[in-house]
């Protein structure tokens, strides 16, 4: 289970429909207890792609989250990005890139712009995918 803030999915939500046309991305971050995940902090990172069809994250970007998010005790809890025309499911290049099978990937879908649709999925190292609910408080 995927534990998230109102305010922070705000963040992604709006981070996604500013980036449009293109897809948006960044990376999560918070504690864990089991498999309970809490998101403490959400980095807004700028896809250097500006495609929307995929994405890359700036490299400089992500270090500098990640260094952000030790610092305050975090852990990398995974990353997100949105799907700008299609559902909120891993597409085959999705999967292809999933190289951590412990990190959460958080695809959230502006197919129907009224309607935004957000989940969470874990990617195995066979890349069999797995819904992870979210719970958005």
């Amino acid at each position: 289970m995927l534990y998230i803030e109102k305010k922070d999915y705000d963040k992604i939500l709006k981070h996604a429909t500013d980036g449009l046309p293109n897809e948006a991305c960044g990376l999560i971050a918070g504690t864990a207890d089991g498999e309970e995940k809490y998101v403490r902090e959400v980095y807004l990172l700028t896809n250097i792609d500006a495609s929307n069809e995929h994405f890359s994250m700036d490299p400089k970007e992500q270090f500098a989250a990640v260094k952000d998010a030790r610092a305050k005790g975090y852990e990398l809890l995974g990353n997100f990005h949105s799907h700008p025309e299609s559902p909120s499911r891993p597409s085959e290049e999705d999967k292809r890139l999933a190289y951590d099978s412990k990190a959460n990937y958080l695809i959230l879908s502006l197919e129907d712009r009224e309607h935004p649709v957000l989940h969470a999925f874990l990617i195995d190292e066979n890349k069999n995918v797995t819904e992870n609910p979210i719970v958005i408080r």
